[in-house]
């Protein structure tokens, strides 16, 4: 089985969704027969950083809210992804444009590092609070999962990869995906949306039954 994950690194629900279903993975009988490919998307094309502005200030600004409400918001968010396991700062948060991290992820995903990537750009920018827009910061998170940071800083102070990104995101348009996460299985099956597990674990079962 094939599972296709579109998803953006500073996506809340791409991390709480991605924790979902490695859970019903868990339980899954068949889960060492299971490819997980993640895909590129971008929340906001447009992003960058303010420096001196946290995450909830420019998305105050952004959104035209209230800051309180952007705030009260995003501590329902950090309960949900309390609940699975994972610590989220949204109050220290920085938000920024993620295009060059996800050059430097289909880089990764060259090397075999996709998956390592991918979960370490999340915890990075939801956890640890990094500005993952950085080329230092860029390069010593790809070093943690294996990649000279000699072969990221290649990567990243050119213009490789732009293709590739964009390609799927593109592809996320033709398909019809309107926000992410969006989860497709053996391209006949689509889940939507940071799902409990237990839809994962349906969609897994009905899946391999059809496979």
């Amino acid at each position: 089985m094939k599972i296709e994950i579109w998803s953006d690194f500073v996506c809340p629900f791409c991390y709480i969704g991605n924790k979902h279903l490695e859970d019903a993975l868990a339980e899954f009988d068949h889960a060492d027969d299971v490819e997980i490919e993640y895909k590129s998307y971008q929340l906001d094309p447009t992003a960058k950083y303010l420096p001196g502005k946290t995450m909830e200030e420019t998305l105050s600004e952004l959104k035209g809210m209230p800051l309180e409400q952007v705030k009260q918001m995003n501590k329902q968010v950090e309960r949900s992804a309390e609940a699975v396991g994972l610590t989220f700062n949204n109050d220290t948060a920085k938000y920024t444009n993620t295009f060059d991290a996800h050059r430097l992820f289909h880089f990764a995903k060259e090397v075999g590092k996709g998956n390592e990537l991918d979960e370490r750009l999340k915890k990075a920018y939801f956890t640890d609070s990094l500005l993952i827009s950085d080329f230092d910061t860029l390069t010593a998170l790809a070093d943690e999962v294996g990649i000279s940071k000699e072969d990221a800083r290649i990567v990243l102070e050119s213009n490789r990869y732009t293709d590739e990104v964009n390609a799927e995101i593109n592809e996320a348009v033709q398909i019809g995906v309107r926000g992410v996460p969006f989860f497709v299985f053996n391209r006949k099956y689509a889940v939507s949306g940071a799902q409990p597990k237990e839809i994962f674990t349906k969609t897994l079962e009905t899946v391999w039954a059809d496979k």
